[in-house]
């Protein structure tokens, strides 16, 4: 029964973002037959270090979505202190609900089935302008956008020229 519901949701949310598109990304189905798998392409915004490059990434919807929020994974390169080595994204709002068992975040600060696609999207986007080198994914890109952002900005503009050439 859950799934379903979720399935109906998800149709709404894709419909919504096709009807009115946000600016700065795309989503679509990555297999037709399953509205739980999604393609997401994110262009970087403007005036940061990951302007004029296209990100995509894969969202995957839990079956109790909206009461769990879905995970987000880039498959573009991305070289960036809350985006894990491989891929995984890591910002709160895609943390399960609740307390934080490590006491970092407020519980108010993690996922509650209010977020939906353009919610998570818009914190994507915004945590490509202003990275949180506080609670790191990527303690390296952390470190280095800290104490040699130099080394930082060449690493992520070879993540952009990549992934223009995709």
């Amino acid at each position: 029964m859950a799934s379903s519901q979720a399935a109906l949701l998800l149709q709404k949310q894709l419909k919504d973002l096709n009807r009115t598109p946000l600016e700065g990304f795309s989503a679509g189905l990555i297999d037709e037959n399953n509205v739980f798998e999604w393609s997401i392409s994110i262009q970087g915004p403007e005036n940061t270090l990951f302007d004029g490059g296209l990100f995509n990434a894969t969202m995957i919807f839990p079956i109790d979505y909206p009461n769990s929020p879905p995970t987000v994974k880039f498959i573009t390169d991305i070289w960036h202190p809350n985006v894990y080595l491989d891929g995984r994204v890591c910002i709160s709002i895609l943390h399960p609900p609740g307390d934080d068992p490590l006491f970092y975040e407020l519980a108010s600060e993690r996922w509650t089935p209010v977020h939906t696609v353009e919610s998570i999207m818009l914190s994507i986007i915004s945590m490509l302008s202003s990275p949180n080198d506080e609670s790191p994914a990527n303690v390296d890109a952390a470190k280095e956008w800290r104490d040699n952002r130099a080394e930082f900005v060449k690493k992520v503009k070879r993540c952009v020229r990549k992934s223009q050439e995709m």
